[in-house]
């Protein structure tokens, strides 16, 4: 058998779906990973009555040995008829995904097969196929994972590039959590603290600078809450994608260079200035990285054109919300001005855009990369010249490209960073919004302290709770269903 080493996940449209109310006691299936016909497909089982269903498609008097794989013959439990021979592992609970007894079947990978599978275990009583997300809601329940880990596979699952990978791989082993964690530790011991203080305020065993304390550690955290926050939302620029928005001047080649980068003709290239009217998007991984390229109409400030005036309006309103700018340049216009010292380049670059209408307050969030274009048209002497300037070169003609794709990863790397276990990025606007939370009530109570030493203790404590519950809001601490459903919606039926 042709068993491949890792799988993938994937989604599959013949599945036939059955919309039950969750229920912890019931046992679930379904298709996990597979790799079609030519490979292997892994169906899960997990609750009660997963070693009773094992001993109904194996043998009933098969014993599994514990996370060991074993090769066996798979048979219908109605009609008694052998449907494939594979693997099968038996993980009991609660060292397991889910926490439960759990199993898996690893079979070839045809629709066949795996529809005879899930018809063979869909004839034992109380098995059901699970609905999407459910093994990871289980584990969630079971305390395996927490909602940053979940969100983090999630985030896995559907990764389509290396850097997005990465990151996700990180926060689904705990790197976020692990902070937040420890946050949310810290200020429960502060909370515990003012309780204490109160209560026992004329204790002796109770600190005179107990307040004191208090405030120096709720500086710290909220610190470094506000240092997590400041990261110019690199985390989940990566987990969305770069937005990246081609500008320049009417035919400088802006079309032609995103059909060169998606290798297909995204744009209508023509020599008619002003072609481009819309915004024409496109993703791709750009050296390991998600961008979306967004092609723009050409800029210029004298036009009698309506149509044309509103492609430049949509294309500066792109601009306000780009992560990168890829300028192109018609790299004749530097040959002819003997443009070819960094000085003379960035005065050019300057006017160059204020003649596109492109003002400074645009560009203030965004990244800028100039590409100049054309280059088969100038001299072998001006282009070497040019090599020394800040800029990438490109022909889109004869798909020439200098030192392009080093350029861009720069400016990517730089827009996205590297995340690391020690040092994780803020992934998701659901966690941003919390902190700021978060660090809004640490501030109140530190407001108040400060203004008023005199204040009801028992109010303060009140507020420093509400900060603790910003926080349980990420991790899933607390009750919040809300939450739930749109975290776990989102993921494919087998997980």
């Amino acid at each position: 058998m042709n068993f491949l080493p890792t799988l993938r996940e994937l989604n599959i449209n013949f599945t036939r779906k059955i919309f039950l109310r969750y229920a912890s006691e019931s046992t679930i299936f379904n298709l996990s990973s597979g790799y079609g016909k030519c490979g292997v497909s892994v169906i899960r089982v997990s609750g009660p009555q997963t070693r009773d269903t094992l001993r109904a498609i194996v043998s009933k008097n098969f014993v599994p040995k514990d996370r060991y794989a074993t090769l066996r013959s798979l048979y219908h439990p109605v009609t008694n008829e052998m449907i494939d021979k594979g693997l099968v592992i038996w993980f009991p609970g609660p060292n397991s995904f889910t926490g439960e007894d759990s199993c898996e079947f690893q079979v070839h990978g045809s629709l066949a097969v795996v529809e005879a599978m899930f018809d063979a275990l869909g004839s034992i009583p109380g098995l059901r196929l699970s609905q999407p997300g459910e093994f990871t809601k289980r584990s969630f329940f079971a305390g395996k994972l927490d909602l940053t880990e979940v969100e983090g596979l999630a985030d896995l699952i559907h990764a389509e590039t290396e850097a997005q990978r990465k990151q996700a791989l990180l926060q689904s082993t705990g790197s976020l959590s692990k902070v937040y964690k420890n946050w949310r530790e810290r200020l429960i011991k502060c909370v515990a603290h003012m309780e204490a203080y109160i209560d026992f305020a004329e204790d002796e065993n109770i600190e005179d600078d107990l307040l004191e304390k208090l405030k120096t550690e709720l500086l710290s955290l909220r610190e470094n809450i506000q240092n997590h926050l400041n990261d110019h939302r690199q985390g989940e620029i990566l987990r969305h994608g770069v937005r990246t928005t081609i500008i320049g001047a009417p035919n400088v080649g802006k079309s032609s260079f995103l059909n060169l980068m998606c290798q297909r003709k995204v744009s209508i290239v023509t020599p008619i200035a002003g072609t481009t009217r819309d915004v024409i998007e496109s993703f791709h991984n750009i050296c390991g990285y998600p961008v979306l390229f967004a092609d723009t109409a050409g800029l210029r400030t004298l036009t009698d054109d309506v149509v044309e005036k509103e492609g430049i309006s949509r294309a500066k309103d792109r601009i306000g919300k780009s992560d990168l700018l890829l300028l192109i340049v018609d790299a004749t216009e530097l040959s002819k001005r003997k443009i070819t010292n960094k000085a003379f380049f960035e005065g050019f670059k300057e006017q160059y855009l204020k003649e596109l209408g492109i003002t400074t307050d645009l560009l203030s969030e965004t990244s800028l990369l100039v590409i100049l274009n054309k280059v088969d048209l100038i001299s072998s002497e001006d282009l070497e010249k040019l090599k020394n300037l800040d800029v990438a070169l490109v022909s889109c003609l004869t798909t020439k490209m200098e030192n392009l794709f080093q350029k861009m990863e720069d400016k990517l790397k730089y827009i996205c960073s590297q995340p690391t276990a020690d040092n994780p990025r803020l992934t998701n606007s659901r966690y941003r919004q919390e902190l700021i939370s978060c660090s809004n009530y640490i501030t109140v109570f530190l407001d108040n302290y400060t203004t008023n030493p005199n204040q009801d203790l028992a109010i303060a404590a009140q507020t420093l709770r509400k900060a603790v519950k910003c926080i349980e809001k990420i991790t899933g601490n607390v009750s919040t269903d809300d939450i739930l459903d749109v975290v776990f919606r989102d993921f494919c039926i087998g997980k």
